[in-house]
């Protein structure tokens, strides 16, 4: 996003100033389903340019330091805490989650790896030797 023309991120997930972090993963997924562009193909370009967006805004809005620091001073803020200077790629973590649940993503790369989900695990393989006898 041009760094002279940036909205308002609260704006930009539909969410109020006062939301709770799932209120803005929810508003995210809803966000990014809608501007993803293999969903927009007639619109590519614009619609690259809102995901990028809503994505953005949910990497600053889900991070508890970071939406202090940008309630306090905006982008401004973000961009001299260093914050904005690099994308913070973990913000993907989830989306996999998202197009996982949706498309079933999860089953075509093999299933692996749900970070953030908490799920029952299998417990540790149980191995005993014994002899038997058969008589």
């Amino acid at each position: 996003m041009a760094k002279g023309n940036q909205r308002d991120y609260y704006e930009v997930l539909d969410v109020a100033r006062t939301a709770a972090v799932e209120e803005i993963k929810s508003a995210y997924r809803k966000a990014a389903l809608k501007w993803h562009p293999d969903r927009n193909p007639e619109n590519k370009a614009d619609a690259e340019v809102k995901f990028r967006e809503c994505t953005e805004a949910y990497s600053v809005l889900s991070d508890a330091q970071k939406r202090q620091i940008y309630d306090t001073y905006g982008h401004a803020g973000l961009s001299s805490a260093g914050a904005g200077q690099g994308f913070d790629h973990t913000v993907f973590q989830d989306f996999h989650d998202i197009f996982g649940d949706f498309f079933g993503f999860e089953d075509l790369f093999g299933g692996g790896g749900r970070r953030g989900r908490s799920r029952a695990k299998r417990g540790a393989d149980l191995r005993y030797d014994m002899s038997l006898t058969f008589e």
